[in-house]
């Protein structure tokens, strides 16, 4: 139908509904009937889309005629004329969509912007994070409360605040009434169709004028059964195959259900059974199965297809989404019924996930999209909460697809939150809902006991938590009447769920025998985790109101003093020491139950201190008693808790087993520890502020049970017991050193937030240098997830950058060292330890004092400044007197060195203070006297504490003390003198110098007599070494002579001319070739470590190697790489599409030593679990024994042929031996070879033949009379080991099942050797190395080792006779390419890669000296020549082939001058004589110039192969970096015995070379490439790299953002990968990306690396931001990702989600791992040291 006919159509149809009497029924039922006849039918896959365009012309056309009484099309031109466009984004995020948060401007961290807004705000340019959205939410631009500053992006700004105005008054008023009706309408049919369940019946209404009698049996997504349950199910239930249920499988599982089957009520019944039944079977919960009439299905349908269609109206105006919003929200007429959208979201937990989402959906697009209407759905939503969340518990779909998640969009908002509060009381709600759904865990005494919970429903009920946070994140700065109430009647409900938390889950020390089962522990801590926050922000918002407070804290005291855990079974004591009573009731935490939970004494420690923060303290005795505060009951239950730790910690609860350890581990830890160890510490100052000090240092004594033992009436002699005492008098102590010293906390001293956390910083940095992740980790956050680091961290940390890998280190200033605590709180025993040790070695190395004194403390405020009354008291000095007085008796038993440095570390707070106190007041004002207590109690039995400190100074025992000691006695003596002036001006100006007059004269000697020692002993080890330097020069005489040394002066001479003599030979091809070095080669096997000779007739000795095939050089980035078994390898095309190469690590064994290993590696491998994906046994994989790198073969190591040349017969043989007569003896030889084996070549045309090389004058065996010699044996192990290498190269490299008798295995031996030096030419001129002398030591062997083991081929075969043969027949082929010979059809010189040719051709010709009877081989002097010939025919073919392939000359300029230009000229016009595709008048230089540098990789390559074919050593302009590229290329064809100008190549050979450029060119291939038909490659060949990356990882996120699959169009989340090789973006872990690789369903990235890698691939996983490396179908391992973020850490999963940057260094890094061919070997190593499983499989990516 055409669009105007629709029109037409639906204009008729909305003109009789507006006409009818009812236009709301006319309108449904004729809804109705289409619906039946366009939904009933069973429509196939393909005809959706036709589906689809019949429903928007007979059901939508219609409806939106209707709506706007018009045409739609100018109805809404005219809307849109006077609507504004909303200043919200409102984009609904998929799950896994990047989001990004600022840091800097988000009013909460669930405040985030999709990309698009993000890339157009000022937050870009923020301090930003990012990470992947669960789904369900949507982007906050716009939203004025979500932003302190650019709530808006560029695209939403609308510039006036007039664009949020409603305009539902612009809506002409027959548009609104008609918008209504047609709302009304459509909403409750669509609300009826997804509320609908089974037994339902169809309104009459509903129905169609004909039911037909057809179901559909539908089955339901559940998260209990998996995928192959359900597919088992359904191929057992409704007949369907594997493919189809599989199908069925998936589209459940995405949209929620599916129908899987039509037919009968019978039918479908019996289907459903099956169903049920079958899966009761796999699992005890059945698949949820319904059967559903057709046309309920049909108007379920299209209710779906309504909500999408609802979605697009409300965009086109604020008005038509207002009008929706009021229909939706209005009460129903029916009080018993309820409104719409309260039906929808109290159904949500039945309905599917299509159906949820397109509910979801569709309230984000429209409630959420106003200000008025969000906060009445809030209310509705408040109102259904607790039904809702009972829902959700029982529901068991994800939280992201449930209507609860919307929780998020509204409690965040913090005006609607006080709205909330005020109105609807939603924390009473949301504390009431918790108490509900945990009400089943309470126990006789009304406590929590988590044992036996279920872990599923229990992480659904904590996820409520995040409700309350929400609410509370945003704290109020104005208060009325009504929100004090509230909030405190809110605070009540939220104290009596604490209440049941006070004391639960208590422990009592097990005796005798170990506890039998753990007790249950996680459920509670991750409850107080959940709180940990919470309790905070309760804080938070009471300390911002003096009232809230204060009757805050009086509730939460109410509640304390009636808490009934844990009490008392004695009455109260009296307890005598030091003539000092304190009365209380007795409890040993040893004997008795203790609990670790108590959060109404923490909260109440809090509260407290949130009073004398603000000041409200003073007011506290208008609401309390001061009588009724019992301080001594306030700190009991912490005290216990400490206790606890500490009795753990002294391995007293060793028999309740791990879970009290762990509870303790957490009490303590970061996680956890603010509002549990922390808050316990808290109260115990409060106490300590408030009681007796020596009350309260009996009552530590007391609870540590250790009263008895400081009171000298308890003694034992059981070791265990005295172990016990000893340990808990060390933590008895560390706690009042931290009850005095802790004061960094707002309220209990005049500190800032960010002192308390630069204080945390200079601590962790104590310890080590750390990264900003490991320093984040070690603070405890807020509940914007901030942990203040940033602020901060430039005071006291110096930024240190990584390197090419490892991450970004902070290290402590200096001058932040004197801050340092040895007995910081928050340290762990292991952290103390570390801090302590990095401590002292920084001050050894410094030369500064050792002693690590404790640092002078802020002052505490004035409610606290009477803790420090504490270290003065009879009774910690008597406790001080006693350990110090054990140790100096040195009674072994009783004291420990950690019991000393506690004790030291308390004198020395001590002192501290009264120092502080002295330099502050006068003297007669200061009543903190410390040091007189300490120097007068028990002095006159000589047991004073400073009496006992200098006898303790020359104790042997304490030698590690002697630094805190002596700075503890310099300090008596400071504060003695500061007690002695009268004058605080005059104390303090004399005071900086006192500790220097202090420091004995004769300590200064010592360290200088220690220095001067050193001194001494460092002269004599030197005068040592050199003597025996000096003796192994002596006995290695022979060594040294030939060394050039500038004190011998005849020696110079006598080298440099050696040199010269050297430097004349240094060629390496022709008659002129040097000398093969005779070196003796002995190397050490790495296994036997014996030393053996390399010989060719001594056992092999081997090397490690890997043989892979790799697309590192391709031209032609992902061509199908197709191989099979008439492919013929013999001619490398020049895209080197894909080679094979073989690298070595360099470490050699003996053969039989590899064999052995071997076997035992395949015999013990087999047993490991996951072994197959480090080593691939079948394909004779191993790891080296030494560096473990991953290896499949071994290349035997073959001697250097030594051969000399006798150059007067070299000189003689090249007057006769031109190239025409070498061609001539060549083609005679292969003629006369055709008689032994015809196959080697076919018949070629004589008379074309004899006109192009010369009349055949030379017979048979003319190549013989040149000289031959005897062919090189080996011994049978080298044979051997030959063999193997060749195999395995041939089974890699043509990836085919091993064949050592196949023809192509001496072909692939030659390719794996050319492509192996063309790979190395290309990394050295990649990192712009010289060509020699930059290889390592284990390139450089591997090399040379596997061109000789190349060079072997025509020698080693387990048929000779036939070898021969086909090794002719490969260099007549190869020769065909030079030569070209009438009728023979070989590739053209535009087809082939010159260097594998030129390596084929030398390393095959010494088998054309090779016949039947006679095994000969080449002499010196005709291995040069043909050495020499060979490389001139191909280095001009070369040539002639870079000029066919470049076209782009620029025209002649004027007369040519120079030898090589006109040279160039004269080539050029030879080819383009023999060829059409060329233009005339070209630029000779320029022609010179292209050749120069297209033939250069070519002649570098060439001079690595016969360097280590020959040993000839190379000029040293090869070796140098100096010289320039001219120079390089000079010697290059020294080396080569090439003239510098390689047009004279030409001119030399001008009568051969003519009548070949005509052959060459006239080949048919050459016209066609000239016609675009064949694919050229210019020269020099482009140098391959990893694809460019953006520098902003963002923009990265962005371009995934916008990626679209290219198979499927659906929501579904999406794993963009980029393939890093050729920038490809890959669907990765999907399904619908899935492709066919040898019979197997793999990923789109497996399948990519099969053509782009040839099985190797390096993908970027963008929203995971990690490197993925692949080898395999079944190996990978990950790799950090190159982006970093400011801090020089990589982000994997954007778990902290900081700005991320390139780093060039780390990427180039990842560049050569690629270009050296390490992939494989990195792959093996990562997954040997830990075995990665990663969360897919991995043939999936």
């Amino acid at each position: 139908m055409a669009e105007g006919e629709k029109s037409f159509h639906g204009l008729e149809l909305s003109k009789r509904w507006l006409d009818a009497a009812d236009s709301g029924a006319e309108l449904l039922r004729y809804v109705v009937e289409q619906v039946a006849q366009i939904y009933c039918l069973e429509v196939e896959s393909n005809a959706q889309q036709q589906e689809e365009e019949v429903v928007q012309s007979r059901l939508l056309q219609p409806l939106e005629c209707f709506l706007f009484g018009e045409d739609p099309q100018t109805g809404l031109e005219k809307l849109q004329q006077g609507s504004a466009s909303s200043q919200l984004c409102g984009r609904v995020f998929k799950e896994g969509e990047t989001v990004y948060s600022c840091r800097d401007c988000a009013i909460d961290p669930t405040c985030v912007l999709c990309m698009d807004c993000f890339e157009y705000s000022v937050h870009k340019g923020h301090r930003y994070k990012m990470h992947g959205s669960s789904g369900g939410g949507f982007c906050d631009c716009g939203d004025l409360e979500a932003w302190k500053t650019g709530p808006c992006c560029s695209k939403h700004d609308s510039g006036t605040d007039a664009a949020m105005e409603t305009d539902e008054s612009l809506l002409d008023p027959g548009l609104r009434e008609r918008a209504q009706k047609l709302f009304q309408v459509l909403l409750g049919y669509t609300t009826d169709m997804f509320v609908w369940e089974e037994s339902f019946e169809l309104a009459a209404e509903l129905k169609p004028r004909v039911m037909e009698d057809t179901y559909y049996c539908v089955l339901y997504n559940d998260e209990h059964h998996s995928y192959e349950h359900v597919i088992y199910t359904l191929q057992r239930s409704v007949q369907c195959n594997h493919t189809e249920a599989q199908a069925h499988t998936a589209l459940i599982d995405k949209e929620g259900r599916r129908a899987v089957k039509r037919g009968t009520l019978s039918s479908c019944q019996e289907a459903k059974n099956l169903i049920r039944s079958h899966s009761e079977h796999i699992s005890l919960q059945p698949l949820r199965v319904e059967i559903l009439h057709s046309v309920v299905m049909a108007h379920q349908s299209f209710a779906i297809r309504l909500g999408s269609w609802f979605q697009q109206i409300v965009g086109y105006s604020v008005g038509l989404r207002q009008v929706f919003c009021q229909v939706v929200l209005k009460p129903n007429a029916d009080p018993t019924r309820l409104s719409l959208i309260s039906r929808l979201m109290l159904g949500d937990a039945r309905l599917y996930k299509g159906a949820r989402k397109v509910i979801h959906e569709l309230i984000f697009s429209s409630l959420l999209m106003e200000t008025e209407y969000k906060r009445l759905f809030a209310i509705v939503f408040t109102k259904h909460y607790m039904q809702l969340q009972k829902d959700y518990i029982l529901d068991d779909h994800d939280r992201s697809i449930s209507i609860t998640a919307l929780s998020v969009q509204i409690f965040t908002v913090p005006t609607l939150a006080r709205q909330l509060i005020e109105e609807g009381n939603v924390i009473k709600v949301i504390v009431d809902t918790v108490m509900e759904l945990l009400s089943e865990h309470l126990d006789v005494n009304h406590r929590f006991h988590f044992q036996g919970y279920n872990s599923d429903k229990f992480f659904r009920i904590q996820v409520i938590f995040n409700d309350l946070r929400y609410i509370l994140i945003s704290k109020p700065t104005v208060w009325t009447e009504e929100l004090r109430r509230q909030f405190l009647e809110g605070f009540r409900v939220f104290l009596a769920l604490l209440n049941c938390m006070q004391g639960m889950e208590e422990v009592k020390r097990q005796l005798g025998q170990h506890i039998e089962v753990e007790p249950e522990w996680e459920a509670g801590f991750s409850v107080q985790r959940q709180l940990r926050h919470i309790l905070v922000m309760f804080q938070e918002w009471c300390s911002s109101d003096e009232t809230v407070c204060l009757l805050s804290f009086r509730e939460c005291h109410r509640q304390l003093m009636s808490c009934t855990n844990q009490p008392f079974h004695s009455e109260a004591t009296d307890y005598y020491m030091c003539k000092h009573i304190l009365h209380v009731r007795p409890y040993k935490v040893s004997q008795e139950p203790v609990s670790i939970h108590l959060p109404i004494s923490r909260l109440l420690a809090g509260l407290y201190v949130q009073l004398c923060y603000t000041g409200a303290i003073k007011h506290l005795h208008e609401y309390m008693d001061p009588e009724s505060l019992d301080f001594i009951f306030w700190a009991e239950h912490p005290l216990r808790c400490v206790v606890l730790a500490a009795q753990v910690s002294a391995e007293m609860w060793r028999r309740n087993g791990l879970s009290l350890v762990s509870q303790v581990y957490y009490y303590q830890d970061v996680k956890c520890r603010d509002e549990m160890f922390d808050k316990d510490v808290m109260m115990l100052q409060i106490a300590a502020s408030k009681m007796d000090p020596n009350h309260f240092v009996m009552l530590i004594l007391q609870r540590f049970e250790l009263f008895d033992f400081f009171n000298g009436s308890h003694s034992s002699k059981d070791q265990e017991l005295l172990k016990q005492w000893n340990r808990l008098t060390e933590e008895m102590l560390y706690l009042i050193i931290i009850i005095v010293g802790e004061r960094y906390v707002p309220g209990i001293s005049h500190v800032t937030k960010e002192d308390v956390t630069m204080r945390e910083v200079i601590h962790l940095l104590c310890i080590e240098p750390m990264a900003h992740s490991s320093l984040v980790k070690g603070l405890p956050d807020n509940e914007s997830h901030e942990t203040g680091l940033e602020t901060v961290i430039p005071k006291v940390a110096t930024f240190k950058k990584p390197g090419v890998s490892g991450h970004g280190l902070y290290e402590v200033k200096k001058d932040c060292l004197p801050e340092f605590n040895p007995f910081f709180f928050h340290y762990s025993k292991s952290q103390h330890s570390k801090a302590e040790d990095a401590q002292k070695k920084r001050r050894t190395q410094e030369g500064s004092d050792k002693a690590l004194h404790p640092p002078v403390p802020p002052p505490f405020c004035p409610a606290f400044s009477s803790v420090v009354r504490v270290l003065c008291c009879d009774i910690l000095l008597h406790v001080l007197r006693r350990v110090l007085q054990r140790a100096v008796e040195d009674r072994a038993t009783c004291w420990t060195e950690a019991m000393i440095q506690r004790a030291l570390h308390l004198i020395g707070q001590g002192l501290l203070e009264e120092k502080t106190q002295l330099g502050a007041d006068s003297v007669d004002e200061v009543t903190f006297d410390f040091s007189l207590k300490a120097r007068k109690i028990g002095s006159e039995h000589g047991k004073s504490v400073f009496q006992l400190l200098c006898k303790m100074k020359s104790l042997p025992s304490l030698e590690a003390q002697k630094d805190m000691i002596k700075w503890t006695l310099q300090m008596f003596d400071t504060v003695k003198y500061l007690r002695e002036k009268t004058s605080p001006a005059a104390s303090m100006s004399v005071e900086p110098t006192k500790p220097e007059e202090i420091v004995p004269d004769k300590d200064k000697a010592e360290r200088k007599r220690k220095a001067d020692a050193a001194k001494q002993h460092r002269l004599k080890i030197m005068a040592q070494m050199s003597a025996m330097q000096k003796n192994f020069i002596e006995s290695n005489k022979m060594l040294y002579d030939n060394m050039p040394e500038s004190s011998q002066g005849e020696a110079v001479v006598s080298s440099e001319s050696c040199a010269m003599d050297l430097g004349e030979l240094r060629v390496a091809v022709g008659p002129q070739r040097g000398s093969t070095p005779a070196d003796r080669e002995v190397l050490t096997c790495i296994l036997c470590q014996e030393e053996q000779e390399v010989q060719a007739l001594s056992p092999a000795m081997v090397l490690t190697a890997c043989v892979q095939r790799s697309t590192v050089l391709t031209q032609c980035r992902g061509k199908t790489l197709t191989i099979d078994e008439t492919s013929y390898p013999l001619f490398m095309p020049p895209d080197l599409a894909v080679g094979t190469h073989t690298g070595s690590c360099g470490h050699v064994m003996h053969a039989t030593c590899w064999q052995k290993y071997f076997e035992a590696v395949q015999n013990t491998t087999r047993n490991r679990l996951h072994a197959e994906q480090i080593i691939d046994l079948e394909n004779g994989e191993y790891m080296c024994p030494l560096c473990k790198s991953l290896c499949n073969t071994v290349v035997p190591l073959v001697p250097l042929e030594p051969l000399t040349l006798n150059y007067e017969n070299a000189e003689l043989v090249g007057q006769h031996l031109t190239l025409t007569r070498w061609i001539q003896i060549i083609f005679a030889r292969i003629k006369g070879l055709m008689s032994f084996s015809p196959g080697i070549s076919s018949e070629a045309n004589k008379d074309e033949d004899s006109a192009l090389y010369g009349e055949g004058q030379s017979d048979f065996r003319s190549i013989l009379s040149f000289g031959v010699q005897e062919a090189r044996k080996f011994s049978d192990s080298i044979s051997e080991m030959l063999l193997v290498c060749a195999t395995t190269v041939h089974r890699v490299g043509l990836q085919m099942p091993p064949n050592e008798l196949c023809p192509r295995v001496p072909i692939m031996a030659w390719n794996t050797c050319a492509f192996t030096i063309q790979a190395i030419e290309n990394m050295l001129q990649d990192v712009d190395k010289t060509l020699f002398g930059s290889l390592q030591n284990r390139q450089l062997a591997g090399l040379k080792a596997v061109v000789q083991f190349s060079a072997t081929q025509h020698l080693n075969s387990p048929q000779p006779s036939v070898s021969h043969a086909v090794i002719q027949k490969h260099f007549t082929d190869m020769l065909g390419v030079l030569l070209p010979r009438g009728t023979e059809v070989t590739p053209s010189i535009v087809e082939v890669d010159f260097f594998h040719l030129l390596v084929g051709l030398v390393l095959a010709i010494p088998a054309l000296y090779q016949e039947e009877a006679v095994d000969l081989h080449p002499s010196p002097v005709s291995s040069a020549y043909n050495h020499l010939h060979i490389l001139h025919l191909v280095t001009m073919a070369h040539v002639v082939q870079v000029l066919l392939c470049a076209t782009d000359y620029p025209a002649v300029s004027g007369s040519e001058e120079g030898v090589e230009a006109r040279g160039a000229v004269e080539v050029y016009a030879a080819v383009s004589q023999s060829t059409s595709g060329l233009r005339s008048g070209v630029s000779g230089c320029s022609v010179a110039d292209r050749v120069r540098s297209g033939v250069t990789p070519f002649l570098r390559c060439a001079a690595l192969f016969f360097n280590c074919l020959t040993g000839v050593p190379p000029p040293e302009e090869l070796s140098s970096t100096a010289v320039t590229s001219q120079g390089q290329l000079e010697a290059l064809c020294s080396y080569l015995a090439l003239p510098s100008n390689l047009f004279q190549l030409f001119q030399d050979h001008r009568g051969t070379v003519s009548a070949l450029i005509q052959r060459w060119c006239g080949h048919p291939a050459v016209t066609k490439a000239f016609k675009g038909e064949i694919q050229t490659i210019s020269y020099p060949r482009k140098r391959n790299r990893l694809i460019e990356l953006p520098e902003d990882y963002s923009a990265l996120l962005n371009q995934a953002s916008h990626f679209q699959c290219p198979n499927s169009s659906d929501d579904e989340r999406k794993h963009p990968t980029l393939c890093l090789f050729c920038g490809t973006m890959l669907c990765a872990q999907n399904t619908c990306c899935q492709m066919q690789l040898d019979g197997e369903e793999v990923g789109a990235c497996t399948a990519h690396t099969a053509n782009c890698g040839a099985g190797l691939g390096m993908f970027l996983r963008i929203r995971e931001c990690e490197i993925v490396l692949m080898a395999s179908k079944t190996r990978g391992s990950p790799y950090p990702a190159p982006y970093l973020d400011d801090y020089g850490e990589t982000d994997p999963q954007l778990g902290r989600g900081n700005p991320l940057h390139l780093c060039p260094e780390r990427y180039q890094k990842l560049h050569h791992l690629w270009e050296q061919h390490c992939i494989l070997e990195e792959i093996a190593r990562s997954l040997e040291v830990v075995n990665v499983l990663f969360t897919f499989e991995l043939h999936m990516l």
